[in-house]
């Protein structure tokens, strides 16, 4: 069945506190996607934002953003009162969000609503249930919290190193602590499954987005050093990146550490099953982000400025996918296939049986002909017009070169009476693959402005876009409509 969906993160949503958030926002972009027919929303990870902001840099892989935790929800519950959080300065424009403005103003009024909070049997059972990977965050928080945001590489050796007696000492000394990252994480996941369960009602399906890399300072390294490639320090011996290729002359040095798939095939992947089951609990559909690196990996030295002297080793391949089609039979995936991508590669995800993507903006390099171009896609695919790391079309159509632009030009048949970017949208639509997704911005017709992310950067403007709310109208939505009517990409009912 022919579908297609919208990409937007929860944070670019609008509403009053700064960010957006699980409330009736986020509802009414639920009843935005299903008046123009579109059966699925694509968000970015819902983990907690670290380094640089990003939502692929977090302190947990299991744990929800408490940035993302609806104000006026808690509001009605009577965890917080309206005079409140009338009182705060919210943000600086409202297009944009202020992740600094955030941190020092949401925790506080957070904490407020905890010390209100009346535990009952529901939250029992959340934390019984989550206790496997929220027991560690929690004292990961309240630990990291105590020693003024200190990596855990920085922490005492007992701390650092998870020795039991040290371990305990801090569990009894910052209890409450502990009991508000829990409050937190109670809250994100029950308004979280309120919002999945109406937009499923409402025939949207959520594709989420995991990371295939964790961060170094995060709970998830800290309390399973023997996943990853460590010396005896602790340190890693080798992090992530790319090779250098025709944008990056040095490649892309990530720094994140890189996991010993050794170790992980003698568990079965066990801590990778956990962390699918529980995205499988959160998402309809989950996308691996930088799936080439299961069948290869770029793995630079620990020490190096740059990628450019890395080297590929392998990865799991196909002994992962078997062993997650094992466990998790009914979850769909798609696989984040961009890149460097050899015979091998694509032999994994043929293999795999996952969809690839396909992104428009890769297709018009006028020196030669790119396995991006419409017709070579195949019906097992997700076709989008860009992605987060992308610019908008309306940047896309400003920088690109004049020769691939006028490629674009010839092979889409675009003309000024449709316009340009929604030209390149119905090349979107019209192309056999399964799914569509489209970029929000690029509904919107926004350049630069609107741009999600510029890899391999820390600009201040990275993950802040917002959508205003006056732009997301029934007219938008009406047009939206017709384009997926026009390309059999409508709902069956």
């Amino acid at each position: 069945m022919r579908q297609s969906g919208i990409l937007m993160h929860i944070t670019s949503l609008p509403g009053p506190y700064g960010i957006g958030a699980m409330g009736k926002n986020a509802y009414q972009f639920v009843d935005f996607l299903q008046s123009a027919g579109q059966s699925c929303w694509q968000i970015l990870p819902l983990n907690p934002t670290g380094y640089g902001d990003s939502p692929y840099q977090s302190f947990s892989s299991w744990a929800g953003n408490p940035y993302l935790i609806d104000l006026d929800i808690l509001v009605k519950e009577g965890l917080l009162k309206r005079e409140e959080l009338e009182s705060i300065s919210w943000e600086t424009t409202p297009n944009r969000v202020d992740f600094g403005l955030q941190y020092t103003r949401r925790y506080p009024i957070l904490r407020t609503a905890h010390e209100r909070f009346v535990p009952g049997e529901e939250y029992e059972v959340f934390c019984q249930e989550n206790a496997y990977w929220l027991n560690n965050y929690a004292l990961f928080m309240a630990i990291k919290d105590s020693l003024g945001g200190a990596p855990w590489l920085t922490w005492p050796e007992g701390l650092k190193t998870c020795r039991p007696e040290a371990l305990e000492e801090q569990r009894q000394k910052l209890g409450r602590d502990l009991d508000f990252y829990r409050f937190l994480q109670y809250q994100f996941f029950r308004q979280w499954k309120a919002l999945r369960g109406y937009a499923n009602g409402k025939g949207i399906r959520i594709i989420g987005d995991i990371p295939i890399y964790v961060p170094l300072d995060s709970a998830d390294v800290w309390a399973n050093p023997h996943l990853f490639q460590l010396d005896k320090r602790l340190c890693p011996t080798s992090v992530a990146g790319c090779p250098p290729d025709s944008f990056t002359a040095d490649g892309q040095l990530w720094g994140n550490p890189l996991y010993d798939w050794p170790v992980h095939e003698k568990t079965g992947y066990r801590w990778w099953i956990q962390r699918l089951s529980a995205a499988a609990a959160m998402y309809d559909v989950v996308r691996i982000d930088h799936f080439r690196g299961l069948e290869s990996y770029w793995a630079v030295p620990a020490q190096d400025k740059t990628a450019q002297n890395g080297t590929w080793r392998p990865g799991p391949g196909m002994s992962f996918v078997h062993a997650v089609r094992k466990a998790l039979p009914g979850l769909d995936f798609i696989a984040e296939d961009l890149g460097y991508i050899t015979p091998e590669v694509r032999k994994l995800q043929q293999d795999s049986g996952y969809p690839g993507m396909k992104v428009l903006e890769f297709a018009f390099d006028s020196r030669e002909e790119s396995d991006y171009l419409p017709h070579l896609y195949p019906v097992d695919s997700v076709c989008y017009t860009g992605t987060h790391d992308n610019p908008p079309l309306g940047q896309w159509l400003e920088d690109a070169a004049p020769e691939d632009v006028a490629c674009a030009k010839a092979y889409l048949g675009l003309n000024q009476e449709e316009g340009y970017i929604w030209g390149i949208i119905r090349g979107a639509m019209s192309s056999v693959s399964r799914l569509c997704v489209v970029q929000l911005q690029d509904y919107l017709e926004l350049g630069k402005a609107g741009r999600m992310n510029q890899p391999g950067t820390l600009s201040p403007a990275n993950w802040t876009w917002r959508a205003e709310k006056n732009q997301l109208t029934p007219a938008l939505a009406e047009k939206i409509r017709s384009i997926t009517k026009r390309y059999g990409r409508l709902p069956k009912k």
